[in-house]
């Protein structure tokens, strides 16, 4: 592949990540539940991981990947994290209908 394509598709890729990023922003602002803002905090954590790789395409280094891995792995935390949380309750469900999820 010639350099000048790769550089396109590279700039294309960081275009389309910042697009995602800000439709994922916009998610976690308006909600409408909790939910829904965990899944769009979630989606951030993995935009972040297809920088770190689009950062290691761009500069040629492998370390970028342990960046995108340790991005991951805090990522998939968090969202467990809150998933418990809403579970349990401690975090409002935010239902728009207003009605609370039964407990097991």
């Amino acid at each position: 592949m010639s350099d000048a394509i790769f550089d396109m598709v590279l700039a294309a890729s960081a275009v389309l990540l910042v697009a995602a990023a800000i439709v994922a922003g916009v998610r976690i602002v308006q909600g409408p539940a909790a939910a829904d803002r965990v899944i769009a905090l979630d989606m951030l954590g993995l935009l972040g991981v297809a920088a770190a790789g689009l950062a290691a395409l761009a500069a040629g280094s492998v370390a970028f990947v342990d960046v995108a891995l340790g991005i991951a792995l805090v990522g998939f935390l968090a969202t467990v994290a809150f998933a418990g949380y809403i579970a349990r309750g401690i975090i409002p469900s935010g239902r728009p209908d207003g009605a609370q999820e039964r407990k097991p």
